[in-house]
């Protein structure tokens, strides 16, 4: 136990700016089903930075649409979590909820079988959905973006809100705070923010040096 763990080198957390969340979100065909539902599968995550484990478990019962709206889901070590939902992630799961059409234990994602969605299948779909908005969104080509980026993309829509980063740990379900220190460290805008309210050192201008008539006096002695 005396044995000091070993150092990881920890990569800088990759986000969405909000155009290319939007662009992810405009990439979704809604005209069919599997678009639908992806677009309100993107939706949720982004507003809320569940984990893609927390989306493959959700049922249609943990969305509570009516005052208060949140969703219900079940985290690491097994924890309950409760995040509240925006107005228009609301309507956006009514209209998925409306035409899923299974009973409240339903998966609330499912494939074109009618069964729950696997992480592959997640990843795949996103995927899929990055290089069609990459299209018309230029800065998405190249950027390497999965599932758990959106969930950075959540937690960093809050840190630039202003939200406190306390808040955000209980809102992401972190154990500790340091684990959401990473996106204070990842942001260079607030770091921005920070060095611009910094007072720059007064420096004097450089010169020749002119003694003093003191100085001249005490060395005119010598």
């Amino acid at each position: 136990m005396a044995i000091p763990a070993a150092r990881q080198r920890r990569t800088i957390v990759t986000w969405l700016e909000p155009a290319e969340a939007n662009a992810l979100l405009k990439a979704c065909n809604r005209h069919t089903r599997i678009g639908r539902r992806d677009h309100a599968l993107f939706t949720l995550a982004i507003q809320t930075g569940l984990r893609i484990s927390e989306l493959l478990g959700l049922t249609i019962a943990d969305i509570q649409t009516g005052a208060g709206a949140h969703v219900h889901c079940l985290g690491k070590g097994r924890k309950e979590r409760r995040t509240p939902l925006l107005p228009a992630t609301v309507t956006v799961l009514k209209r998925w909820i409306t035409e899923h059409g299974g009973p409240p234990s339903a998966p609330l994602f499912t494939s074109s079988t009618g069964r729950g969605l696997s992480r592959d299948a997640l990843e795949h779909r996103i995927h899929h959905s990055i290089t069609v908005a990459a299209a018309s969104c230029p800065s998405l080509i190249g950027k390497h973006v999965s599932m758990h980026t959106l969930r950075h993309t959540a937690a960093m829509r809050l840190l630039h809100a202003g939200v406190d980063t306390t808040v955000i740990a209980l809102w992401l379900g972190h154990e500790q705070i340091v684990t959401t220190n990473i996106y204070l460290h990842a942001d260079m805008t607030l770091k921005e923010a920070a060095i611009a309210k910094v007072t720059p050192l007064t420096v004097p201008a450089a010169g020749r040096y002119q003694p003093t008539d003191t100085v001249l006096a005490f060395l005119a002695a010598l």
